[in-house]
């Protein structure tokens, strides 16, 4: 893995390295993401983490591929309910969103405003288009799946396949109530 990016929470106090290929550029359209970039937009001087058309844009990493350099400490997490397969986690120094982990998964969705502006990897696929309401219009400039496509699954494992089917931990963290 020869090239790294770091990324960092808008104040520069929490810093992220990434190594090599990320699995996928995604934008994401379901409710729960719409609803939890809705709740950390709120939160005192955080980014705005959605676009114009509502979607949340991911980068997918192998979590090996994932290394914090600082600012661990500033980490919190949050479920939208107790019983929520997802966390987001955000860097409390300035509110700014890090990642969202799915429970058991193996990669890690780094949040799209860790990037400086112009740096992110451009989207490759929406997600989940059909949770986005009546009316709601996407540009057509990739694929707007309206659920998680067979192609989003397939890069999905092969990363899975690729890191021999193991599941490194995430960082500990403490809990904000958002």
């Amino acid at each position: 893995m020869s090239e790294s990016t770091e990324i960092a929470c808008s104040c520069g106090q929490t810093r992220l390295e990434v190594h090599g290929k990320h699995i996928a550029s995604v934008e994401c359209c379901c409710s729960s993401c719409r609803e939890a970039a809705v709740r950390m937009q709120n939160l005192d001087g955080a980014p705005p983490i959605l676009t114009d058309y509502d979607a949340t844009p991911y980068v997918m990493y192998r979590k090996d591929r994932v290394q914090f350099v600082s600012g661990i400490e500033n980490l919190a997490s949050f479920r939208l309910a107790p019983e929520s397969s997802s966390e987001r986690v955000i860097a409390t120094c300035c509110n700014t969103p890090v990642y969202l982990e799915f429970k058991h998964g193996h990669w890690l969705s780094l949040y799209g405003t860790l990037w400086p502006e112009g740096a992110i990897p451009p989207p490759e696929m929406r997600t989940m288009a059909s949770d986005l309401p009546e009316g709601a219009h996407l540009p057509g400039d990739i694929p707007n799946s309206k659920k998680q496509s067979l192609g989003f699954f397939a890069k999905l494992f092969g990363a899975w396949v690729a890191m021999g089917f193991r599941n490194p931990k995430s960082p500990e963290t403490g809990e904000i109530s958002v």
